[in-house]
């Protein structure tokens, strides 16, 4: 499987980087993928998540009143049924070949729907977390931009596709249209999202300028994301991450 089917086993076989002044290349399902350039120029509201010193998921920079908040898929937060939290995990924003152009920043306050704590519900495999940086008096927010949160828009969207691999120094970045996989379930043709892209978001009508739009997905779901690295998976954003995004939003 590519993405891990545990927490635990995400942060052993850690994630990668970034990336996206790119050379494309299209695969047989019309979908583009960036190719790793020399030098890239990384989106900065999208970065890799880090524990013990190894990135092993993606997550993005939401709009809130806080201007702190980060989305990511669930799993990449908490074990599931059974499990709990993790600790320790720092957010780098616009991460590449080893930098940290903004720095880490300290997660916490991470918060996933009950149906994923209780019982690994593939339909909620979406969390939240705060992220803020000793010394720091600015917001993530106002230092990187953020996307700006849709749920219950419908299936089919024209998306940009950002995650970390494990194997990479920069990260993968496709275009791609998404589908309806199942009655929650949101599926998207992009080659290469192996592990370590968990998280990463499914960004709609980008603004050319920014690269920042409305966020309508995050790979996980569907047996975490899927088990091929070509057909990545989202749980569809519902009235249930709607509640939890206004519940981490009314901190402000």
């Amino acid at each position: 499987m590519r993405r891990a089917l545990l927490f635990a086993l995400c942060v052993v076989l850690a994630g990668c980087s970034a990336a996206s002044d790119a050379e494309t290349t299209a695969d047989d399902t019309g979908a583009t993928v960036a190719v790793t350039p020399a030098s890239p120029r990384t989106n900065p509201a999208i970065g890799a998540l880090f524990l013990d010193g190894s990135h092993f998921c993606t997550a993005s920079v939401v709009h809130s009143g806080p201007g702190d908040l980060l989305l990511t898929a669930a799993h990449c937060l908490h074990d599931g049924e059974g499990g709990e939290y993790a600790t320790g995990i720092s957010f780098a924003p616009g991460y590449h070949d080893g930098v940290a152009p903004y720095g880490y920043w300290d997660v916490s306050d991470p918060q996933v729907p009950d149906g994923w704590a209780d019982s690994s519900d593939p339909d909620l495999d979406v969390g939240f977390a705060t992220a803020r940086q000793a010394g720091n008096t600015k917001t993530l927010e106002s230092i990187t931009g953020a996307n700006t949160l849709v749920t219950g828009n419908g299936f089919a969207h024209t998306i940009t596709l950002t995650g970390y691999p494990d194997e990479r120094e920069a990260p993968v970045v496709c275009h791609g249209t998404s589908a309806q996989a199942d009655t929650y379930q949101m599926r998207v043709a992009c080659p290469g999202f192996t592990t370590g892209t968990s998280g990463g978001p499914w960004v709609a009508d980008p603004d050319p300028a920014t690269e920042l739009g409305t966020v309508v997905g995050v790979i996980g779901g569907y047996l975490y994301g899927g088990d091929d690295p070509d057909t990545s998976y989202s749980s569809y954003f519902d009235t249930d991450v709607a509640t939890l995004y206004r519940k981490m939003d009314a901190r402000g």
